[in-house]
């Protein structure tokens, strides 16, 4: 059998293979891909989209609940949470056949199978067939991450659940327990309150969200709270037993929990086993995570990794930025990647959108720093729309003015960060902000009164006592 040669291969077909693939092939490169699973990895089949589906969906649950306060009286008799479970299937199969559609008009050569290196230029795929080999002179590995399996809890469906097989369920549970109170959980446990779960959250740190600023991890845990969750933090959970009815977590401290199920999301683990790293002395750091440098550039001459088995941070656009500057230097182009302005979304109710620096992490860094905040409910079209909770804050150093960091928290979040990661990413100033015209009324201006409270001159909202 004749040995296929590429310019460029990627090991990879999610949020940061494809990019690379694309972008290497727009460059006038060959190009192969190489896939285990499904095209769009877990973002597109098992995370990212799913997930954001049902969300969408349980959103307009909460909604309806709200509609007699517009003078519309419309009950809300019950969920068909099958009927929503196949919403979410459709929406994933339309994004796969248009990523399908995208790899082949770019003439990009896609192989289903394992892959595995042989040496620094040549690929062994193990598919459903014989395997095969291939050659590339350049090679970008993009192999993502799993939901780490706890042995003490293994995954076992129905009752012990990852991401992946809860989002497969078709029937709604009425009780879950949630072990782990970060992102993963944290959207799940939004997403099944609004559809009339009871849901437990069991954190062992001090607050769910611990790695985002404190008064967001604040103010998600009062909606939380507010909403019928329950949250236990600062609790290490010993066991998880299976029962007549469902299961029974238990914690250090004797105390037990009952639900028809529970997820176990504790982080994840990098695909980096098995693929032959060792064989051509890629460099691995501590903490797993493969070695790279600004490049994209592995300790090999010629190998690339990009997506969560060479970053800190876990997040699909990250992979895809990451995934296109890997394919510009493996083409022969100069691109660096910064970590400057990376914007950050949990999907929660309320909403959260974080970039750059907290006012903790600022100060750490020996900035003479501030915050400006403004609440949501003092706008008018938050008192409007009926969506005043939350509030948006910027960070900034006090010497110059630069804006360090940006944390929102309520309706549009997401979509609202993405102002603050612009105005990071060019380096602007608070004035900058509070100079800008926003349109009236709207939520985005939020951010032109954070900013003018930073400068300390607030326009809607009473002066500070001196």
């Amino acid at each position: 059998m004749t040995t296929k040669k590429f310019d460029i291969a990627v090991i990879g077909g999610g949020p940061g293979g494809y990019p690379a693939a694309i972008r290497a092939a727009q460059l006038g490169k060959s190009v192969a891909l190489i896939e285990a699973k499904e095209l769009g990895g877990t973002c597109l089949n098992r995370g990212c989209i799913p997930s954001k589906a049902l969300i969408a969906g349980a959103e307009f649950a909460a909604g309806l609940k709200h509609a007699s306060a517009f003078g519309f009286d419309i009950p809300l008799i019950g969920i068909d949470y099958a009927r929503l479970a196949n919403h979410k299937d459709k929406v994933v199969e339309k994004m796969l056949s248009g990523l399908t559609g995208l790899i082949a008009a770019n003439k990009i050569t896609l192989f289903k199978g394992f892959a595995k290196l042989s040496s620094k230029n040549e690929i062994k795929i193990f598919g459903e067939n014989e395997a095969q080999t291939i050659e590339a002179q350049k090679i970008i590995l993009a192999t993502g991450s799993e939901p780490r399996n706890i042995p003490a809890f293994p995954f076992d469906d129905p009752f012990i659940h990852d991401s992946t097989s809860l989002l497969m369920m078709k029937t709604l549970p009425k009780k879950l327990i949630i072990i782990g109170g970060g992102v993963i959980g944290c959207e799940f446990a939004s997403l099944y309150a609004h559809l009339g779960v009871q849901v437990t959250i069991l954190e062992l740190l001090p607050r769910i969200i611990p790695t985002e600023a404190l008064e967001v991890s604040q103010a998600l845990s009062r909606a939380f709270v507010k909403r019928g969750i329950e949250i236990e933090t600062s609790v290490k959970v010993e066991k998880i037993e299976k029962t007549e009815t469902g299961i029974k977590v238990w914690i250090a401290d004797g105390r037990s929990f009952d639900g028809d199920c529970c997820l176990v999301s504790v982080g994840r683990s990098l695909n980096t086993k098995e693929i032959g790293l060792e064989k051509i002395g890629v460099l691995i750091q501590e903490g797993g995570q493969i070695a790279v440098n600004e490049k994209m550039e592995t300790s090999v001459d010629g190998i690339y990794a990009v997506g969560d088995i060479a970053s800190k941070w876990l997040l699909a656009h990250v992979a895809s930025h990451q995934g296109i500057i890997a394919a510009e230097n493996a083409c022969g182009k100069e691109a660096r990647m910064s970590y400057q302005a990376i914007p950050s979304v949990i999907f929660t109710d309320p909403e959260i959108g974080t970039v750059g620096l907290s006012l903790e992490e600022a100060k750490k860094q020996g900035y003479q720093a501030k915050i400006g905040a403004f609440p949501f409910a003092a706008l008018g079209k938050s008192q409007a729309a009926m969506h005043t909770e939350g509030f948006a804050q910027i960070v900034i150093d006090m010497k110059t003015g630069q804006i360090l960091g940006a944390q929102v928290v309520g309706f549009e979040a997401a979509t609202l960060i993405s102002q603050m990661t612009q105005a990071i990413a060019n380096e602007l100033t608070v004035e900058c902000i509070s100079e800008t015209i926003f349109a009236h009324p709207t939520i985005s201006e939020a951010w032109g009164e954070a900013a003018l409270m930073a400068e300390g001159l607030p326009l809607h909202l009473l002066p500070k006592k001196v």
